[in-house]
Order: structure tokens, then sequence, then C-alpha cells
């Protein structure tokens, strides 16, 4: 890969670790999302990086249970589907949107509800 390139995505994976590590103090802003794009980005880009963040004590459990069977946690999915929910309400009643732009961001939430919801929630013992 090429040196730009190897720099592109080590700034991807260390922003968005800084964001997933913020995350994780921060009620709204999620972590995990974070953390994975970070792992892609460090496994385009550096291996000690990728493999740092994959073994990490905290955050590396949650990356392995994605990564080998797609699991999402109940309580991310709670979590998930909450700020969903807030968000469309103050959309629909505190920034009184345009109802065509309600019913597209309803219908982008409701897909992306149903894909977390499709997720094991363990991995397979």
């Amino acid at each position: 890969m090429e040196p730009r390139f190897r720099f592109v995505f080590l700034a991807i994976g260390f922003l968005c670790v800084g964001l997933g590590g913020l995350g994780a103090f921060l009620p709204l802003l999620p972590t995990t999302p974070f953390l994975l794009i970070a792992l892609w980005a460090f496994s385009r880009s550096s291996s000690r990086f990728h493999h740092w963040l994959y073994t990490h004590p905290r955050f590396g459990p949650r990356l392995q249970a994605w990564s080998e069977h797609g699991v999402i946690p109940v309580r991310v999915k709670l979590t998930s589907l909450s700020a969903m929910s807030v968000s469309f309400a103050l959309m629909a009643f505190v920034m009184r949107v345009k109802w065509h732009v309600l019913a597209a961001a309803g219908l982008i939430m409701l897909i992306g509800a149903t894909y977390v919801l499709s997720r094991p929630s363990r991995p397979p013992e």
C-alpha cells in the first residue's frame, strides 16, 4: 500500500478509536461502531494496531464477538433502539420536520432496527 494511503487509514483508525473511547463515557455517542471502523482501518494500515485493538482488554471481547459471530449484545441493541426512537420523536414533535423527511428517516431507522434485532445477542455455545 502506498504510504499516503496507509497514513489515511491510520488517521481514520486513531480518530475512530478516540471517538469510541469518548463513547465509552458519553451516553449518546456510540462506542462499538467507531471501534469497528477503527479495526477495519487498522487492518488496511497496521497489523500491530489491529492486533492491539482486537486484543484490547476492554474493547477486544466485543470486537471479537462481532468479527467471529456477528453478535450485538442486548444492552447495545436497547441503546440503539432507544436512540432511534428518541431521534424520531424529536424530529416529529420538536423539530416538526416535513412528513416526507420524517417518513424517509423513519424508514431508514426501521431498516437499521431490523438489522440490529436480526443479529444474535450471544455467541453460540
